[in-house]
C-alpha cells in the first residue's frame, strides 16, 4: 500500500517540477516597454496586498475551526484540516503569483511575435495553475496516505477536505466579490456613462478591475478546483471498505482507496503532456489547441484507466466509471461552450435582442442560462447511471463508490482543465496592459481574440466544476450515509422534508448575499470613479493621472467585508440543522441543496458568460459595433452577468459540497446528540 501512495506523490512532484520550469520560463520572456511593466506592477501589487488581507481572515477561520474541530471531533482530524487548508492557500498564491508575470509577458508578445507566442505564455501561466492545484492536491493526499494506518485516513481524511473546502469557499467569494466590483464600476461608468473604451487608463477603476481578474479568477478559481479534486478522492477513499466488502474478495480496501489516487497520478502525468502539445498558428482559432491538449489528456487517462482497473480491482467495469466521468466532464464542457460562445446561435440571439434595449438583452440571456442546464443535468444523469449500475456488477453495494470513481475520473486531468481556464483571465490583463500602455491596434485584435476564447474556457471550467460538484457530493453524501448509519432516509419523515426545503433554500440565499455584496461593492466604486471625473476634468482630457490606488482599496475592503457571511453560512447551517434537526434532516438538507445548487449554478454561471460574449460579439461589429445602442445594451448584460458567472454562480458549487464535507465530519456528534428536536 505504502509503495502505491509514494507513486503517488512522485507524481504529483513531477507535476509540480514542470510547473517550476514552465515558471521560469515565463518570468524569463521579455516584459516589453517601460510603461507595460509599470502597469502590470500596479496590478501584481494590487493582487498581492488583497491575498495579504484577505489571508489574514482566513487564518482566523482556520485556528477558531481547528479548536472546534480538535475538541469535539478529534485533533488528528483537526491538524489534516489544516494541512489541507494551506495547501489550498498555496495553489491559489503560486498560481496568480504566475499569471502576474504572464499578462505582460503575453502583451508583448502579441505585439512581438503575433497570435501563436502570446497563445504560449497565456496558457502556459494557466498550465502553472493547473500543476499547482493538482500537484499540491495529490501530494498532500499522498502524503497523508503515507504517513497514517489506513483505518486513521479513512476516519480523518474528511479533515483535510474540510480544509481545502473553506479555504475555497472564503476565496472564491472574496475574490469574486472583488473582481465583479471593480469591473461593474469600470464598465458602467467608463463604457455607458462617459464612452471611453474597455481598459481605457483614464478610468480610475481600470487597475482596480485588472487586480480582480487575478484574485478572482485565478486565485479563487484555483482554490475552487483543488477543493473538487481533492473531495473526489477523499469520497473514493472513505467508501474503499464498503466497495471491498462488496467485492467478495475481488480486492481489499486498501487497494480500492489506493486507486483514486493512482489514477490521479495518472491524470497529472496525462495532463503534462497535453499541455506541452498545445500549439497555436497564426489566424487559427486559439480554441481548437486548446481543445486538442484537452482531448489529448482525457485520451491518456482512458487507455491506462483500462489497464488499471483490471490489474488492481479485478474487473473494467470500474474503467466503465472512470471513463464515464471523464465523458460526463468533456460533454458538459462541450454544452457550456455551446451555450456561451459567439460561435453559436444562443449567444448571437442575446446580441440581436440588444438591439431594442437592455431589457430584451436581459431577458434573452436569462432564457439561454435556463435552458442550458438542461443538457448537463441530462449527462450528469446518464454519467450517475452508467458509473452506478456498472460497478453494481461486480458486487451489490458497489454503486457509490462507482459514482465516486466516475468523480475522479472527471477531475482526474484537473491540470488540464485548470490552465485552460486560467488562461483566460491572463489573456484578459493582457488586453488591458496592451490598451493602458496604448499598443498598436493589432496588438489589442490579438488580445481580444485571446479573451473572446478565454471567457468560453472560463465558462467551460464554471460548468466542468458544477458538474464535478454533483459528483463529488453525492459521493460525499453516500460517505455521510455509511458514518451516521442511516440506510434510508423517507421523503414521508416531515423532520426530513424540513431539511430538504431548507437545502434547497440555501443556494438562493446564498447567491442573495453575493449578489447584493457585489452591488453594494459595485456601488462604492461607482461613486468614486464619477467623483474622480468630477474633481478632475484633465482624467477624461488625458492630461491628469487617476487616483488607481484608492479604487484599489475600495475593492478589497468591500470584499473582504462582504465575503464573511456567506462565507460563515456554509459552515453554520449544516452544524445547525444536525445539531438541531438531527441526522435525518440533515441528510434532506443536503439532498435539497445539491439539486436545487447545481440547477442555479448552471444557470447562472452561463448567462454570465453568454452575456460577456454577446456583448463582444457585437464589439467585433454586428448590430452597429461600439458605441451603438446595442453595445449599450450589451455592456449593461454583461454588468448583470459579472456577478452570476463570477461571483455567485461559481461559488454555489464549493457551497455544496463544503456543507457536505461539514456534515461528514461532524456526523459523530450529530449522531451523538440525535437532534435537539428531530
Amino acid at each position: 500500500m505504502k509503495a502505491l501512495a509514494v507513486i503517488a506523490v512522485l507524481a504529483a512532484i513531477v507535476g509540480l517540477v514542470v510547473a517550476v520550469v514552465l515558471a521560469m520560463w515565463i518570468k524569463n520572456s521579455d516584459q516589453g516597454t517601460d510603461r507595460m511593466k509599470e502597469i502590470s506592477g500596479f496590478i501584481r501589487e494590487g493582487a498581492f496586498a488583497f491575498l495579504k488581507r484577505e489571508y489574514k481572515i482566513m487564518a482566523i477561520v482556520i485556528a477558531v475551526l481547528f479548536l472546534l474541530i480538535g475538541i469535539c471531533i478529534g485533533w488528528v482530524t483537526a491538524i489534516l484540516y489544516i494541512f489541507g487548508a494551506v495547501l489550498s492557500v498555496l495553489a491559489g498564491f503560486f498560481g496568480m503569483n504566475v499569471a502576474t508575470w504572464g499578462n505582460v509577458r503575453t502583451a508583448n508578445a502579441a505585439k512581438e511575435s503575433g497570435m501563436n507566442k502570446a497563445l504560449k505564455i497565456a496558457f502556459r501561466s494557466g498550465a502553472v495553475m493547473g500543476l499547482a492545484v493538482s500537484g499540491l492536491g495529490l501530494f498532500g493526499l499522498g502524503i497523508v496516505v503515507v504517513c497514517l494506518d489506513l483505518a486513521t485516513v479513512t476516519q480523518c481524511i474528511t479533515g483535510f477536505g474540510f480544509g481545502a473546502s473553506s479555504m475555497a469557499l472564503f476565496g472564491r467569494v472574496g475574490g469574486g466579490i472583488y473582481t465583479k466590483a471593480a469591473d461593474v464600476g469600470a464598465d458602467l461608468v467608463g463604457k455607458v456613462e462617459a464612452g471611453i473604451p474597455e481598459d481605457d487608463p483614464r478610468n480610475p477603476a481600470v487597475i482596480a478591475d485588472n487586480v480582480g481578474d487575478n484574485v478572482g479568477d485565478v486565485a479563487g478559481m484555483g482554490s475552487d478546483l483543488y477543493e473538487s479534486y481533492v473531495g473526489s478522492m477523499i469520497s473514493a477513499i472513505t467508501l474503499a471498505a464498503v466497495a471491498a466488502a462488496a467485492s467478495g474478495g475481488l480486492f481489499t480496501q486498501e487497494v480500492a482507496a489506493l486507486f483514486p489516487l493512482i489514477m490521479a497520478a495518472v491524470g497529472i502525468l496525462s495532463s503534462i503532456v497535453g499541455i506541452l502539445l498545445v500549439r497555436g498558428k497564426e489566424g487559427s482559432n486559439p480554441a481548437n489547441a486548446l481543445n486538442m491538449g484537452t482531448y489529448i489528456a482525457a485520451g491518456c487517462v482512458v487507455i491506462v484507466s483500462i489497464i488499471l482497473s483490471k490489474a488492481m480491482l479485478g474487473s473494467f467495469m470500474f474503467a466503465v466509471a472512470i471513463i464515464a466521468g471523464l465523458i460526463v466532464g468533456v460533454a458538459i464542457g462541450k454544452i457550456t461552450e455551446i451555450y456561451t460562445s459567439g460561435d453559436y446561435s444562443s449567444v448571437k440571439k442575446i446580441a440581436e435582442q440588444s438591439q431594442t434595449g437592455s431589457a430584451t438583452t436581459i431577458i434573452a440571456g436569462l432564457g439561454v442560462g435556463m435552458m442550458s442546464t438542461v443538457w448537463p443535468i441530462l449527462c450528469i444523469s446518464v454519467g450517475i447511471f452508467a458509473a452506478y449500475f456498472a460497478t453494481e456488477t461486480v458486487g451489490p453495494g458497489m454503486g457509490m463508490y462507482g459514482i465516486a470513481l466516475a468523480a475522479v475520473g472527471m477531475l482526474s486531468t484537473t491540470g488540464m482543465t485548470v490552465a485552460v481556464d486560467a488562461y483566460g483571465p491572463v489573456s484578459d490583463n493582457a488586453g488591458g496592459i496592451a490598451e493602458m500602455a496604448e499598443l498598436p491596434a493589432e496588438v489589442r485584435e490579438i488580445t481580444d481574440k485571446l479573451d473572446s476564447v478565454g471567457n468560453t474556457t472560463a465558462a467551460i471550467g464554471k460548468g466542468f466544476a458544477i458538474g464535478s460538484a454533483a459528483l463529488t457530493a453525492l459521493a460525499l453524501f453516500a460517505s455521510y450515509s455509511a458514518v451516521t448509519k442511516l440506510t434510508m432516509i423517507s421523503l414521508l419523515n416531515p423532520i426530513v422534508i424540513i431539511g430538504l426545503f431548507i437545502g434547497a433554500m440555501l443556494p438562493f440565499m446564498f447567491s442573495a448575499f453575493t449578489m447584493n455584496s457585489v452591488g453594494r461593492a459595485a456601488n462604492q466604486m461607482i461613486e468614486e470613479v464619477r467623483r474622480q471625473f468630477r474633481a478632475d476634468a484633465g482624467i477624461l482630457a488625458g492630461t491628469s493621472k487617476p487616483d488607481y490606488a484608492h479604487c484599489v482599496d475600495i475593492s478589497t475592503k468591500a470584499a473582504l467585508k462582504e465575503m464573511i457571511v456567506p462565507g460563515l453560512m456554509a459552515i453554520i447551517a449544516p452544524l445547525a440543522v444536525g445539531i438541531i434537526l438531527g441526522p435525518e434532516a440533515l441528510g434532506g438538507m443536503l439532498a435539497g441543496a445539491l439539486a436545487s445548487g447545481v440547477l442555479l449554478a448552471l444557470m447562472m454561471a452561463n448567462a454570465g458568460g453568454a452575456w460577456d460574449n454577446a456583448k463582444k460579439y457585437i464589439e467585433e461589429g454586428h448590430y452597429g459595433g461600439k458605441g451603438s445602442e446595442a453595445h449599450k445594451a450589451g455592456v449593461v448584460g454583461d454588468t448583470v452577468g459579472d456577478p452570476f458567472k463570477d461571483t455567485s454562480g461559481p461559488s454555489i458549487n464549493i457551497l455544496i459540497k463544503l456543507m457536505t464535507i461539514v456534515s461528514v465530519v461532524f456526523a459523530p456528534l450529530f449522531v451523538a446528540i440525535g437532534g435537539l428536536i428531530g
